[in-house]
C-alpha cells in the first residue's frame, strides 16, 4: 500500500468505508479525509492500493466517481502506458447505441473481476510459461470461462424487438431479431480474434 494511501486511510473514514472526494468548479479535488487537495496521481495510488473512494460535485453534490475514474484512464494512456488495444476502444465504441449496451458493463466487470482474483496464478504461470511453452492457453482458458459465463447470463433474458426483458418475464417466440443476435455473437468472436493477436505479440516480446 503506498505512503500516500496509508495516509488517507489513516485519517480517512476507515472501516471499509469510502473516502469522500471533491470536485470544485476549478477542477481542484479535496479529500475529506485528510482535509487537503489531492491530485489525479493520488486517486490513482488510492486505486492500485485498493483504496475505495467517491466523487461528488462540491456544487450539486452529484456522484462524479465514474467520470474521474475515466479521467484517470485517460491520463495514463496519455502518459504512453496503452493499456487498452486500438481495436478494443474501436468495438467499445461500436457497442454504444447497441440492443448490447446495458449487458457489456456487466461483462467486462465480470472478466476484469475474474482475471483480478487469478492475477497472482496468471503471474506465476508466465513466469514459467514464456521461453518453454505457448502462454497463450491459460489467457485463452480464461477468456473461455467468462463467454460461458456470459452467455449463461444472456439466457436468462428473452428478445423481443432488439430490447430484452427481465428474468420472469413472458418469453417470446425467436423473431427475426435472430439474424441481429447472430452478427452479435460474430462481433464478439471477431473481438477474440483480436484478443489472440494481441496475446500473440505479448508470446513474441516474451520470447
Amino acid at each position: 500500500m503506498s505512503e500516500k494511501a496509508k495516509t488517507s486511510r489513516k485519517n480517512g473514514a476507515g472501516d471499509g468505508a469510502a473516502t469522500v472526494i471533491k470536485k470544485y468548479a476549478n477542477r481542484r479535488l479535496y479529500n475529506t479525509a485528510t482535509s487537503s487537495y489531492v491530485t489525479l496521481d493520488f486517486l490513482s495510488d488510492m486505486v492500485k492500493s485498493g483504496e475505495d473512494f467517491v466523487v461528488y460535485d462540491a456544487k450539486s453534490g452529484d456522484d462524479i466517481t465514474h467520470s474521474v475514474l475515466t479521467q484517470i484512464i485517460f491520463e495514463e494512456e496519455s502518459k504512453g502506458q496503452n493499456l487498452l488495444p486500438i481495436e478494443f476502444l474501436r468495438q467499445l465504441i461500436k457497442f454504444y447505441g447497441d440492443s448490447l449496451q446495458s449487458f457489456l458493463p456487466a461483462y467486462l466487470e465480470m472478466s476484469m473481476n475474474s482475471f483480478s482474483q487469478n492475477q497472482e496464478d496468471i503471474r506465476e504461470r508466465m513466469r514459467t510459461a514464456f521461453g518453454s511453452a505457448p502462454g497463450y492457453k491459460m489467457f485463452e482458458d480464461s477468456v473461455k470461462k467468462n463467454m460461458e459465463l456470459y452467455g449463461q447470463a444472456m439466457k436468462m433474458f428473452s428478445p423481443v424487438g432488439g430490447m430484452y426483458t427481465s428474468p420472469g418475464a413472458p418469453a417470446s417466440t425467436p423473431t427475426q431479431g435472430s439474424a441481429s443476435d447472430d452478427g452479435d455473437i460474430h462481433e464478439l468472436k471477431a473481438q477474440l480474434a483480436a484478443l489472440q493477436t494481441q496475446l500473440d505479440k505479448l508470446e513474441k516480446k516474451g520470447g
